[in-house]
């Protein structure tokens, strides 16, 4: 049964088939071969409903919606203006700006791929302007966008609270300190990196030009006042606060910056809603297909074939560190999320983990293995919204994952009026 299953899913993967289709065709077989035939399937339904149930899930479409509405506004480039003022005229500052403009504004959307294209998209040609390598440039934004993984409001956490019972709050402030230690080690790259190539530097901005940068993005940074004060002040929950979110960021947009028109919300709304249907239903096959498994003891056979019952806290740690990372090379991260963290929870508390430092790790390996070769789903989307081409280290994503860009990871968070076409190499097209 685990071949027919697990083969399927594999096969349906490399025709293409966005990765909610493997799931459900995965967690359909198993049910007739655990139960019998078709009797049992309202079992089936019944988990994929209870994988949607859970109430935290509504933080999702609510930070979805406010950083599709940050997208389109004025936010970003405030915040641009802000981080280029203080750093920009030092060595490497451009890119050192670019990591950090990433960062504040992952704080304040918790998407990755708004991120990417609210900063990559003004800041990639004035990188390359300044001499930085287009390779360099891509590279610096898209992994950049990756600490939108670990800072709250991460949509990653959530998923992972919702799945493991652990506590949103606190993995939303177990984020902040490994995201910012990530920021620091890419600023220090990017300064050896400016050095070693004799970037120049860009010219010095004024006290009293810093001065309106900072008054100019008071409003922006009321986003992560809203989400981290809010919560630990106790005035909020998490979902709450993404309820609170996308009313402060229509106020800001609509009201303050006046950059959106009701015309535009409403495009932004279907565009949430088309975007969240594919990560419910990613989340209910997923719920689904982890009942298949686990009924089946397939985690158990697994784990017990690499000793996972002998190792201690490290061993267990390196494993599922492992198992993540190479999951997410190959599979969305949600879905990753929703099949491993359940056959990992067992092992994680018999040997006494503490489940908030699990998930930040598990964020943390989730957002490098996203982003490494060789297939990297998320690429595609962001290469997109940057209107970069697909050649350069993308090799066989396009040809694997015609659809991908149709539904297939959950992750595919772009308004759709400012997706932009990929343009894939004629070679990578031919395979």
């Amino acid at each position: 049964m685990s071949l027919a299953i697990f083969g399927t899913m594999i096969v349906l993967l490399l025709l293409g088939f966005p990765m909610m289709i493997p799931l459900i065709a995965g967690s359909l077989i198993g049910f007739v071969a655990l139960f019998g035939g078709v009797s049992q399937l309202d079992t089936m339904v019944q988990q994929i409903l209870g994988g949607i149930r859970p109430a935290s899930l509504i933080a999702v479409p609510m930070f979805i919606f406010a950083a599709d509405i940050m997208t389109r506004g004025q936010s970003a480039n405030r915040l641009i203006d802000l981080v280029m003022a203080f750093v920009g005229h030092l060595k490497g500052g451009l890119a050192v700006s670019t990591a950090a403009a990433c960062t504040l504004f992952g704080a304040v959307s918790g998407s990755t791929q708004a991120t990417v294209v609210a900063v990559g998209g003004p800041l990639r040609p004035r990188m390359l302007k300044a001499g930085y390598k287009d390779s360099f440039a891509l590279a610096l934004i898209v992994n950049s966008s990756d600490i939108a993984f670990l800072i709250p409001p991460s949509i990653g956490m959530i998923i992972y609270g919702v799945v493991s019972g652990t506590s949103i709050s606190e993995l939303f402030i177990a984020g902040i300190g490994p995201g910012l230690l990530i920021l620091v080690l890419f600023s220090i790259y990017s300064y050896i990196y400016a050095v070693r190539n004799d970037v120049p530097t860009e010219p010095k901005t004024s006290w009293a030009e810093r001065g309106r940068a900072i008054r100019r993005a008071l409003w922006p940074l009321g986003f992560p006042v809203i989400i981290v004060g809010g919560i630990y002040g106790g005035i909020f929950s998490p979902t709450e606060a993404a309820a609170a979110c996308v009313l402060y960021a229509l106020i800001l947009e609509m009201g303050v910056f006046r950059e959106m028109s009701v015309k535009q919300l409403y495009a932004t709304a279907k565009s949430t809603g088309l975007i969240t249907a594919v990560v419910f239903i990613l989340v209910g096959a997923g719920a689904a297909f982890s009942y298949v498994i686990s009924f089946a003891q397939i985690p158990q056979q697994v784990l017990g074939s690499i000793g996972i019952d002998e190792m201690g806290q490290y061993g267990v740690l390196f494993t599922i560190s492992i198992a993540f990372f190479v999951g997410c090379m190959f599979v969305d991260p949600i879905v990753v999320i929703l099949i491993l963290v359940p056959i990992f929870a067992p092992v994680v508390q018999s040997v006494g983990l503490d489940p908030v430092l699990v998930g930040t790790i598990i964020t943390l390996q989730v957002a490098i293995g996203s982003a490494t070769p060789p297939l990297r789903l998320r690429y595609l989307h962001r290469h997109r919204g940057l209107q970069a081409p697909l050649c350069r280290g993308d090799q066989g994503h396009a040809a694997l994952h015609p659809h991908a860009a149709g539904g297939g990871s959950a992750a595919h968070l772009l308004p759709a009026d400012r997706a932009l076409p990929a343009r894939p190499c004629l070679r990578q097209v031919r395979g």
